[in-house]
């Protein structure tokens, strides 16, 4: 049975990426702080707290050897230029890239030949007014993902970003989003956990191992 670590398994897209791939047959280790949601027996979950870096070392070294890695954690903070809260913007990066470079570091030697990795961006990586640090903490996703697939290629190993923009997740309506509303894509509707858990499905797959390096929108015509 393949084996995957997911973050943020407990709510939204990191949710449904898990149910995902437990429907699909993999063995998932969810990281998440919140209590896990998920009954299933090939379900394990564990505390942690991304954003702090010594429990986080600890509960990656109990982990074994892995096929995939997700990580799909994350919160958002806004703010305008002038007004910015600066400790908002390093928990964002903590979060996000920090958290990203720890796991990838850690696992991706630990991955099996033909592993995968995943990073779960944002449409705000673009440029968004009022999301300077969270469009910058998921822009560096990209930089990661595409200098990583370049050193594990030979491995054939992927890596990739999926980016969608605004998604329906309880992340919408929490309150330390600040100046920023949510806008809802040119659709007419925002984009849908499961909608992006298949994609992921999809990069974890053999059916995508010639994919690599790339960041994949669902934007729900945002780009057009």
């Amino acid at each position: 049975m393949r084996t995957a670590i997911v973050t943020g398994s407990s709510s939204g897209i990191g949710a449904a990426i898990a149910t995902r791939l437990l429907a699909d047959g993999w063995r998932v280790t969810g990281l998440d702080r919140a209590p896990p949601k998920i009954a299933n027996p090939a379900f394990t979950s564990i505390a942690i707290d991304l954003s702090l870096r010594a429990a986080r070392q600890d509960a990656i070294d109990s982990i074994e050897a892995v096929d995939a890695l997700v990580h799909a954690a994350g919160i958002m903070r806004g703010g305008r230029l002038g007004e910015l809260d600066h400790d908002a913007g390093d928990l964002l990066w903590r979060i996000h890239v920090d958290a990203a470079i720890r796991l990838a570091d850690h696992f991706a030697p630990r991955l099996s030949n033909g592993g995968r990795i995943v990073l779960i961006g944002s449409r705000a990586a673009q440029g968004v007014a009022g999301k300077s640090q969270y469009g910058a903490a998921k822009a560096a996703l990209t930089a990661l993902a595409r200098s990583w697939a370049l050193e594990l290629i030979g491995r054939g190993i992927t890596v990739n970003v999926v980016a969608p923009a605004a998604t329906e997740t309880a992340m919408l309506v929490d309150p330390d989003r600040a100046v920023v509303p949510p806008e809802t894509p040119p659709l007419g509707r925002r984009i849908r956990p499961d909608e992006v858990a298949s994609l992921v499905s999809f990069l974890l797959s053999q059916d995508a191992a010639a994919i690599t390096g790339q960041e994949i929108s669902i934007c729900g015509g945002a780009s057009l």
